[in-house]
């Protein structure tokens, strides 16, 4: 290839990957993710303390499916596409009716109490694997910020 078939070659990919919407997930792609903070709000709502939302709870899985959690990227594929592509448009008491199908159905519970899990880890656990933004749970629970870890 010449340079000049080269540069025109670097310029036209350039074109066509300006034309999309650059995501800032690592694994999930914009309606995936948007479908999971929204479950993610009914497992752990907001009231007086920052819920899943705010704690950066997809965050967390999102990092998590991309490293510790690899084998299970299947598993939530799947089951984000059960749970329906207009799950986060749908009014909160649907989406709530929805999530209650999913834990009374026996094909849907594993992918339901994983969810429950991982939303509890990302919620709880260190703010340096993607969750707890801003040590919302810690603060809550009076935890001291941040928690000796090792052998102290």
């Amino acid at each position: 290839m010449d340079r000049r078939k080269f540069i025109v070659a670097g310029l036209a990919g350039t074109a066509a990957g300006c034309g999309r919407a650059r995501s800032s997930w690592r694994f999930f792609t914009m309606e995936e993710a948007r479908t999971l903070e929204a479950a993610c709000a009914h497992i752990i709502p907001e009231d007086q303390d920052a819920g899943a939302v705010r704690a950066g709870v997809v965050v967390f899985i999102d990092r998590q499916l991309t490293g510790f959690y690899k084998p299970l990227r299947k598993v939530y594929r799947e089951g984000l596409a059960a749970m329906g592509s207009g799950f986060a448009d749908l009014p909160p008491a649907a989406q709530l009716d929805k999530l209650r199908q999913m834990e009374r159905d026996p094909a849907s519970k594993p992918f339901f109490d994983m969810l429950v899990a991982h939303t509890m880890q990302g919620y709880y656990g260190d703010p340096r694997h993607g969750g707890n933004r801003d040590r919302v749970s810690w603060k809550m629970l009076g935890v001291a910020s941040p928690p000796i870890r090792g052998r102290a």
